[in-house]
């Protein structure tokens, strides 16, 4: 098992990657869009919009970092760990609110003269894939380190960036070869890949979206995940049973709610030994916050 990073190296790598983020998508932003506009390619364009929305995800994912990696208080006694899933659901609605807006500029240039776009639009679109397929490789392969709902849905971000470019690829491609051949329809190959864009775009900030919220919703970790955390419980000695465990996730950490019985005889204070016992073994378990527990009187009866 991976040893658990403490909360300030986990927050070092996470505002790393969201500079990263931050910066890359402004400098793609700014390459697709200028030369989007100079080779008159909507779907260049469409996918500058896209690199842009990835700057205010990225600036997110940092904000929710940042906020999570605060220490409990009075009016959070959990935690703040679930700022990072409120960010993820940020970044799902800015994608959606892009996904709209990339369709109805692409819809758009279906009623208005259009000529192919210039090669430089391809170059522009291939250098693109590239760069956004390694953010998502270095960012899933972090926010999988880390345990952060934020930076993964972040890293998804460029995935999509990838597969929006690939589209917009085969339209521009499609739509200079048109103009090569003297088949004038094809033009239109890259408006239709903006639409497809769009929809990439949509789809994915709903799948995210709704992870995010289910896991924002007081999320408990399935009985086969808890399996190796209920041996650990009943290995102590003075356990004689085990009641519900509940093992909550908060962002990128756990928090455990769970009943033990004990000997009904012994004293509180003994009593009070085995569950400090208890938890102690659970907390030496990575990405465990904290552990509440609660002591019943042991009965063959139950």
């Amino acid at each position: 098992m991976l040893e658990a990073l403490t909360k300030e190296e986990r927050f070092k790598k996470a505002k790393f990657a969201a500079m990263i983020g931050i910066v890359g998508n402004i400098v793609l932003a700014i390459i697709k869009y200028v030369i989007g506009i100079q080779a008159n390619s909507k779907a260049l364009i469409a996918d500058a919009v896209h690199s842009a929305s990835d700057v205010a995800g990225s600036i997110a994912v940092y904000v929710g970092v940042k906020v999570a990696k605060q220490p409990p208080d009075e009016d959070h006694p959990y935690g703040h760990g679930k700022a990072e899933s409120i960010a993820a659901i940020i970044i799902a609605v800015l994608l959606f609110i892009v996904g709209v807006e990339i369709f109805t500029s692409s819809v758009q240039a279906f009623f208005e003269p259009l000529e192919s776009p210039k090669v430089i639009a391809i170059y522009a679109t291939l250098f693109s894939i590239v760069v956004k397929e390694w953010m998502f490789r270095y960012k899933f392969k972090l926010g999988k380190e880390i345990k952060s709902d934020a930076v993964i849905i972040n890293a998804y971000e460029h995935r999509s960036d990838v597969f929006s470019s690939i589209a917009a690829l085969i339209g521009i491609g499609a739509s200079i070869l048109g103009g090569y051949i003297g088949v004038d329809w094809l033009v239109y190959a890259d408006p239709v890949a903006g639409v497809f864009v769009a929809f990439l775009v949509l789809k994915m900030a709903w799948q995210l979206g709704a992870e995010s919220i289910h896991n924002t919703l007081d999320h408990v970790l399935h009985e086969e995940d808890t399996t190796h955390l209920r041996e650990l419980a009943m290995s102590v000695d003075g356990v004689r049973k085990l009641g519900s465990l509940h093992a909550r996730e908060h962002g990128h950490y756990v928090i455990i709610d769970l009943k033990i019985s004990v000997d009904p005889f012994i004293t509180v204070e003994q009593g009070h030994a085995i569950a400090k016992e208890v938890k102690k073994r659970l907390m030496e378990e990575p990405n465990i916050q904290d552990v509440l527990i609660h002591i019943n009187p042991y009965s063959d009866k139950e």
